[in-house]
């Protein structure tokens, strides 16, 4: 091995030493988002939980309303860890509305093979205290479901029901994310 290529091995040496040692200064600064906090005033998963999830107005009886509950629980656990709110800080009103759009469709039946099902929310936190709005924000979510056959009406029912689920539950995730985002830059 030659002077030169001795040096050259000292230089990597040297430079994956370096980027160890930036590597594990970096590494205290960053904080899990949903982490117990270090410094002083109230954790995330404290300032989340005195979040109250309005209940969402929706006719008796519609798929709206069905959905609606199954937003506000998704967001009531999502946002307490299931252990029930303590007192509330803040306010959460959710308004909703949804599509269904086929995107598929059988020539000879006239039938649709594959539908679209979108939720749009709007949300509105509002402090408890002042009763001042801090954030709105609107989020959406579309899923897609197949019918399998064209004579399984019930296999659609249920297809459906399960879009309306798992839509329900991306907009219970995007609303929690942004409030923990509220929270943790305040704006």
């Amino acid at each position: 091995m030659s002077w030169r290529e001795k040096g050259l091995d000292r230089m990597r040496t040297a430079r994956i030493a370096l980027a160890l040692v930036c590597a594990g200064l970096a590494g205290g600064c960053f904080q899990p988002l949903y982490g117990q906090r270090n410094g002083p005033g109230p954790s995330i998963v404290g300032q989340l939980s005195g979040v109250e999830v309005q209940p969402i107005e929706a006719a008796n009886g519609t798929p709206e309303s069905r959905l609606g509950v199954e937003v506000r629980n998704a967001l009531i656990y999502d946002l307490t860890g299931g252990s029930g709110g303590g007192s509330s800080t803040h306010k959460l009103k959710i308004l909703l509305t949804s599509s269904r759009q086929q995107v598929i469709v059988d020539i000879t039946t006239a039938r649709p093979d594959v539908e679209n099902y979108g939720i749009d929310a709007v949300y509105t936190l509002t402090d408890a205290a002042t009763g001042k709005v801090v954030l709105t924000g609107r989020t959406f979510s579309r899923v897609s479901y197949d019918i399998p056959g064209q004579q399984q009406r019930f296999a659609r029912q249920r297809g459906l029901r399960d879009a309306e689920n798992r839509a329900a539950s991306v907009i219970a995730e995007n609303i929690k994310s942004r409030l923990a985002s509220y929270f943790v830059t305040g704006s």
